[in-house]
């Protein structure tokens, strides 16, 4: 696969891609299958080929904080104890596909319904999910060989238990969460628990970079390369097309690229809304305040932020190698781990550490609530405006002690721990990612208003309790629990919502699933970014596509969601651009 930079100041390919992540990389591909279509990929952070940690899967954390992160942080959090919460996303080639979770959840299938936009319903979308994949089954996992793709550039594979996820299973089936072991594939049950299909086959992270690496020589990549600003003339209407991407590669030399067919912006939730806003896309008084000249006035860019919350529980366990603890948190662990993975592709680090996973409703246990019962709802749906058949949270676990950074009390002496995470869903909060400055190279200001809404809080704070209980009460793990980790903990005693509510405030974070800024939507919603088909709106040759046109986060991981919506956008791309 060519990897070209030029100096030259002008190029023109057919299309151009803005970002190189999860979704610039299958659109580019897929784009390319036609030997007479020329694409150019802009990409701000390296080629993944040079980043081993992007390829052994539990080399995530090694990513985190360098400069292939991008190193992201919101601004104080007013509703979860005025924290500032770091957001870590990739910086190369693949984008967060190459430091994320793995986890291949694609919620349920009303969560698509929702959007309310033609094509993109539950039944019509979920095969573009299918469509980026090549499952690898093993025997002991029963799946349904229709929710799974075959012949996608993306590897994907059952994980192998440690002893506490099968204990964990027993514990939620027997707290009420019916076992189906691949339940997140199907999106039909919203009350249950099962295993996470990951995009990881054979001890190695498959990722979207993948795409790339199959395609011929006319799809060109510019890698450590920012995007300044997408420049827009006026075609033979009057109206506004963009027509060229000026960018600035690393030793700060600026290039202007033409795209003689269309443009697409894949920067993500964080980074797609700033793109449009340096080009003069975006609310008119934003804009023009840092003076730029406004082009469109198009007052959603950027508004709409929406992530899923989690909670980290951890517990205790009595025997030492339930967990995997003892692979990681022993004397030259690491470096055991690293030459596993470097001579046969297994070993700690040849997967990520999580375990079971479960959906769950909570309306019985909200019945006593006066906020929940006052709050509005529409016909056939809670206060959190969900349908039956979608869950109000999920729970995933850890096989070991570990996530993000503030966790250091690692489990030393033959002790171990795990993690059970709450998620919400659902989330009322809505918040927003504006600029900076006008310089490419300033991240942006991003607010997510994490707990801003009330009915957000109890929810979360209700899920806690269960959590707890199927963990302290539940057939597979009563026995072997001692209690919370590190011992000075002692969330394992709460009893009541008002117990919980100030831990919950306290360790409430980013699940990584930031989406919305760029909503789709009809013509009549004002805040609508994209039309059905993904096209800016009020300009001509320039689509969005990535997780920011979620008009409403779905229940699941965004992974598998954003190849699904970049496969999609490519066959638009090209019925559009027949000619």
């Amino acid at each position: 696969m060519p990897t070209k930079v030029t100096s030259a100041p002008t190029q023109v390919f057919d299309y151009i891609i803005c970002g190189g992540g999860t979704a610039g990389c299958v659109i580019a591909s897929r784009l390319a299958v036609d030997p007479n279509t020329t694409v150019l990929v802009i990409e701000a952070g390296k080629h993944n080929d040079l980043l081993e940690n992007t390829k052994m899967t539990g080399g995530w954390g090694q990513l985190a904080d360098t400069t292939e992160d991008w190193n992201l942080v919101t601004v104080p959090q007013t509703d979860a104890n005025d924290r500032l919460v770091k957001l870590t996303r990739g910086r190369f080639l693949g984008g967060s596909s190459g430091i994320n979770g793995t986890l291949c959840v694609r919620g349920v299938k009303q969560d698509f319904d929702d959007w309310g936009m033609k094509g993109w319903s539950g039944e019509e979308f979920w095969p573009y999910m299918l469509q980026a994949e090549t499952f690898h089954p093993k025997d002991w996992f029963k799946h349904d060989p229709k929710n799974h793709g075959t012949s996608g550039p993306l590897h994907t594979e059952p994980h192998d238990p440690a002893p506490i996820t099968n204990l964990l299973l027993k514990s939620m089936d027997s707290q009420g969460l019916p076992y189906d072991p691949d339940m997140f594939a199907h999106g039909n049950i919203p009350h249950g628990c099962g295993h996470s299909v990951r995009t990881v086959h054979q001890g190695i992270r498959s990722t979207a970079a993948d795409f790339i690496s199959t395609s011929g020589d006319n799809l060109w990549v510019w890698t450590e390369t920012v995007i300044d600003k997408i420049n827009l003339t006026k075609n033979n209407d009057g109206e506004p097309q963009a027509t060229s991407v000026d960018a600035v590669h690393k030793d700060g030399v600026r290039a202007t690229v033409q795209a003689k067919k269309e443009i697409i912006v894949s920067g993500g939730a964080y980074c797609s809304p700033p793109i449009l806003l340096r080009s003069g896309i975006g609310a008119k008084t934003e804009v023009e305040s840092f003076g730029i000249e406004s082009k469109v006035d198009l007052p959603g860019v950027g508004q709409n932020l929406m992530d899923h919350v989690i909670v980290f529980m951890f517990y205790e366990v009595t025997k030492p190698e339930l967990t995997n603890d003892h692979l990681i948190y022993c004397v030259d662990g690491v470096q055991k781990a690293y030459a596993l993975w470097k001579e046969n592709k297994t070993g700690f680090l040849s997967t990520f550490p999580f375990g079971a996973f479960g959906f769950a409703r909570l309306d019985e246990r909200l019945k006593d609530s006066e906020v929940w019962q006052k709050a509005p709802r529409r016909e056939g749906r809670d206060p959190m405006d969900r349908a039956p058949s979608q869950p109000h949270v999920e729970f995933f676990a850890t096989e070991c002690y570990g996530g993000p950074k503030q966790f250091t009390d690692f489990p030393l002496d033959g002790k171990s721990a795990f993690a059970l995470i709450t998620e919400l869903f659902g989330q009322q909060s809505r918040g927003t990612v504006t600029l900076k400055s006008k310089d490419p190279l300033d991240n942006p200001v991003v607010d997510p208003k994490y707990l801003n809404h009330p009915l957000d809080t109890l929810v979360l704070t209700e899920a806690c309790r269960l959590a707890n209980e199927i963990v302290m009460q539940g057939e597979g793990t009563k026995d072997i629990v001692k209690g919370a980790w590190p011992p000075s903990a002692d969330h394992h005693t709460y009893k009541t919502r008002e117990d919980w509510e100030p831990h919950v405030k306290k360790l409430a974070t980013t699940c990584y699933h930031a989406a919305g800024s760029c909503k789709m939507g009809p013509a009549d919603d004002p805040m609508a970014v994209v039309d059905e088909r993904l096209r800016v709106r009020g300009v001509k040759g320039l689509r969005v596509a990535d997780a920011s046109i979620m008009p409403i986060l779905h229940s699941g991981h965004t992974q598998l969601p954003v190849y699904g919506i970049a496969e999609k956008c490519t066959d638009m791309l090209i019925e559009d651009n027949q000619a």
